[in-house]
């Protein structure tokens, strides 16, 4: 089955700084998923470890955790990190758009 999300270069220099400099515990790997809102849902992220229900894929050596029900959300989308002098962080794009 292919990855139903990308990683880019970036993120995941920066994910692997993180998992090996901030403490994740052995076994956890990145949680990806989303969060129902008013109007339509909220792209969430962070380290957590495998759950009942969760798809496991190993995108780039990095263990990726997304619960089944949620995949259909996520399809396409790309998980990438934004530095500027504004703001620092994770953001989720549409690089097929």
């Amino acid at each position: 089955m292919n990855d139903p999300i990308q990683i880019s270069p970036k993120a995941r220099e920066e994910i692997k700084h993180i998992m090996a400099h901030k403490n994740i515990p052995e076994g956890y790997g990145l949680r990806v998923g989303v969060q129902g809102g008013g109007c339509g849902v909220k792209f969430i992220l962070g380290f957590d470890k495998e759950k009942s229900g969760d798809e496991t894929y190993s995108i780039d050596e990095i263990p990726v955790f997304i619960q089944k029900k949620e995949i259909m959300f996520l399809l396409g989308k790309e998980v990438d990190f934004y530095e500027g002098a504004d703001a620092r962080g994770f953001v989720f794009t549409d690089p097929d758009r």
